[in-house]
Order: structure tokens, then sequence, then C-alpha cells
């Protein structure tokens, strides 16, 4: 409980500041207070329209999410592990993965349409490039010796896979999908605002039109609160996962 409050004391001291500039008019007019926007989402959830927004942003935020979290990890463990596909992939990534994804957008609109198709598409892509690079450089850090220990005990390539080198690169890989699950929020984001019907976006630009700022600032929060409770169910995986491998470490960052 102590470390709870520790760790709420400064959020709690910043919400109470933002309130109590906004009743004293010290903050601009599109800054609603943390009250408003409390309220608003209150409004929201009692309409009936807080809980499908949040079902939609989340479905299509999970959905690219697995697409590219899947295909980064099966492409990055290859690309590791043979060196013809390092070769066929490593230029690739290495000239896309500056690009912002969002460049992509009007492409991904073109192929897929507005429905949910081109925003799962687009989260996909931003979500691969990451994950591909963790899984990439995870493999080449494996440690040889225990490679070498496994073949002298005449151990073939699929149980080395499975039972050495697996093991070794999940840290890694849980490093690059939290990398990548905040990106597919970010993406979801800027998907949603154009062309979306449904989903936290278009609450933020029905807002928007409106001058609605408390109804803008509640969307937001809502897509804050999924990505951060999205973080944490990773994280629970993740301290599952590497039970074995995180025993007598302490967790830094999560």
């Amino acid at each position: 409980m102590r470390r709870a409050a520790e760790q709420a004391f400064l959020p709690l001291v910043f919400l109470l500041l933002w309130q109590a500039g906004a009743q004293t008019g010290a903050l601009p007019r599109y800054l609603s207070s943390p009250g408003a926007i409390g309220l608003e989402l209150w409004s929201l959830f009692v309409r009936g329209e807080l809980a499908p927004a949040l079902g939609v942003s989340l479905w299509r935020a999970l959905a690219g999410f697995a697409v590219g979290c899947a295909s980064g990890v099966v492409l990055g463990l290859m690309a590791g592990l043979t060196k013809a596909m390092r070769g066929f992939l490593d230029p690739f990534v290495a000239f896309f993965y500056p690009i912002p994804k969002i460049a992509f957008l009007p492409v991904v609109l073109l192929l897929f349409g507005l429905g949910d198709g081109s925003k799962i598409a687009i989260i996909s892509l931003s979500v691969f490039f990451p994950v591909f690079i963790a899984a990439r450089h995870a493999v080449a850090e494996v440690d040889q010796l225990l490679i070498w220990s496994a073949r002298s005990m005449g151990a073939g390539r699929l149980y080395i896979f499975w039972r050495v080198i697996l093991p070794a690169t999940r840290p890694q890989l849980f490093a690059g999908a939290r990398v990548g699950l905040s990106l597919s929020f970010v993406l979801l984001f800027a998907a949603e605002l154009i062309g979306s019907k449904n989903g936290l976006g278009d609450l933020v630009h029905q807002g928007e039109e409106a001058l609605r700022f408390d109804l803008m600032l509640a969307a937001i929060v809502s897509f804050a609160a999924l990505g951060f409770v999205s973080d944490l169910a990773l994280m629970a995986l993740r301290k599952r996962m590497l039970w074995g491998q995180m025993i007598g470490t302490q967790e830094q960052g999560s």
C-alpha cells in the first residue's frame, strides 16, 4: 500500500493542479478539467457509447498486433538462423524501417478500404519491424556454448531450436513485442481519425467537429487506458513465461 501511495502521489498532485487551473481560468479552454473529462466518460458509458467504441478499437489494435508480432517473430527468427533469409530481409527492413508507417496509410486505404482491414493492416506493418529486429538480433546473441553443448549430447536441429534457441530469445522477443504493442495504439489512433465511423477515433472526431474538448479528451484518455491495460497484460504474460529465467533477478521497467 505504501508503494502504491508513493506511485500515485505525483499523478494526484498533477490532476489537482490541472483541476484548479481549469476552474480558475488559468488554463486555455481546450484543456478541459479532469472532472469534466470524468463526467463525459460516465455520460458515454450511461448512453451505451463507450463500451462499443472500446471494443472496436481494442479488436483492431490486438488483431493488428497479433498479425505483426507473429510475422515479425517468425521472419526474425528465420533471418537470425539462416544466412539466405538475412541477405533477403535485412536490406528490406533497413530501407523501410525509418519511414513513418502512417505514410503508408493512403496506400493501405486504397487496398483495404475504410473498414477494419486497413486499420489492422497499418497496425501490423508498424508492429512487424521492431519485433523482427528484436527476434533477428536475439538469435545472434544466443550463447554458442549452449548450442555446442546440446550438439555434443546428440541433440538435433529441431530440438536445439525448441529447447535452446527459443527459450534464450524469449526476453528480447517480449521486449520487441512491448514496443510493437505501444506502436499498435499509436497507429490505431491515427488510422481511426481517417474515415472511421466507429471506435474511439470516431469519438475524437465527433468532439473535434462539435468543439467538445471534454469529449475529445475523454476518448484520448480511453485510448491511454486501453494501452495501459494491454501493457500490463503483456508484462503479466512475460513474467509467467520467463519465471525460471527471472529467478534471482529484479525486473526493470515493468
